[in-house]
C-alpha cells in the first residue's frame, strides 16, 4: 500500500523536508578544495541539531549494520551512501554529491545535489547538467493520473539519449514517517507503467547517473556503492507532493 498523507501529515512533511533543504544548502555552501568528507558530515550534524531536527541517516540498519555517519557524500566514482572520512579531502576537479536526510516531528526530508570543485571536465559539468535536468523532467510527469513509470521512463530517455548510464541498481522511493516507503521509483522504466499517482503521496525522485556504465558494485564497508567502471557519478533529489494541481517540491529551503 502507498501511504497518502492527510493534512496533518502535509503539514509535517513541509515541515521535515524544509529543514532538509535547509541543511543541504547550508552544506553545499561549504564544500571547497581542502575539506574533507568528514568535515563536512560534522558540520551537518551540527546543522541539523540546531533546527531541532535528527540525521535518519546516522544508526540506519540493515542485518547486523548500522550507518555510521550522518549524511551521505560520495565522491567522483561513488554513487551513493559514501561515508566521511577524514582521509577523503575534496579537490579542485572532484565532484561530491550531498544527500542530506532527516526526522523532524515523526516524518522525513530526504534531498541531494551534487557540486562540482573548480574546474571540471565539459563531460562532467554535462553529466551533472543531464541529471539535473532529468530530476525536474521527472518531477513535471509526477501528476495525479499519470503512472510511476511516467517518471521512470522520462528520466531514462533524457539521460541516456546523452549517452549517460542510468542506474538499476537503486532507485527512488516513497517518504513520509520512515525513510523508504512505497511506491519504488526507478530511474528507467516504460511509459504508462507502474502504481497510478494519485493526491497526497510524498515521493523521493532522485535520478542517479554514471557517466560510463549503469553498473555499480559495493565496497568493502558494505554501505558505499561505486560505479562499475570508475567514472563519475551524479545524484539529485528532491521530495514531490502531488496534489490535484500538479507536483510541489517540498525541499526548498525556508527561514524556520
Amino acid at each position: 500500500m502507498i501511504p497518502i498523507k492527510n493534512k496533518e501529515g502535509i503539514a509535517r512533511m513541509r515541515e521535515s523536508c524544509a529543514i532538509a533543504a535547509l541543511v543541504l544548502n547550508q552544506l553545499k555552501e561549504m564544500v571547497r578544495p581542502g575539506i574533507t568528507t568528514y568535515d563536512l558530515d560534522q558540520a551537518a550534524r551540527d546543522f541539523i541539531a540546531r533546527q531541532g531536527a535528527r540525521s535518519a541517516c546516522y544508526g540506519y540498519k540493515i542485518g547486523s549494520r548500522r550507518f555510521p555517519a550522518y549524511t551521505c557524500l560520495s565522491v567522483n566514482e561513488e554513487v551513493v551512501h559514501g561515508i566521511g572520512s577524514l582521509k577523503r579531502v575534496l579537490h579542485d576537479g572532484d565532484v561530491v554529491s550531498l544527500d542530506v536526510v532527516i526526522e523532524y516531528n515523526g516524518y522525513i526530508g530526504d534531498n541531494a545535489t551534487t557540486v562540482a570543485l573548480g574546474t571540471v571536465t565539459p563531460k562532467v559539468a554535462e553529466l551533472l547538467k543531464v541529471s539535473e535536468e532529468a530530476l525536474y523532467l521527472g518531477i513535471k510527469q509526477a501528476v495525479v493520473g499519470n503512472r510511476i513509470g511516467d517518471i521512470s521512463h522520462t528520466i531514462q530517455t533524457h539521460c541516456e539519449k546523452h549517452g549517460f548510464g542510468v542506474v538499476r541498481d537503486l532507485v527512488g522511493h516513497g517518504v513520509g514517517v520512515s525513510m523508504h516507503e512505497e511506491p519504488q521509483i526507478p530511474n528507467f522504466g516504460r511509459k504508462n507503467s507502474g502504481d497510478k499517482i494519485k493526491p497526497g503521496m510524498t515521493l523521493a525522485i532522485e535520478p542517479m547517473v554514471n557517466l560510463g556504465t549503469y553498473r555499480t558494485k559495493t565496497l568493502s564497508d558494505g554501505w558505499t556503492i561505486v560505479t562499475a567502471d570508475n567514472s563519475p557519478s551524479a545524484h539529485f533529489e528532491h521530495t514531490v507532493l502531488t496534489t490535484e494541481n500538479g507536483p510541489e517540491i517540498l525541499t526548498i529551503p525556508k527561514a524556520l
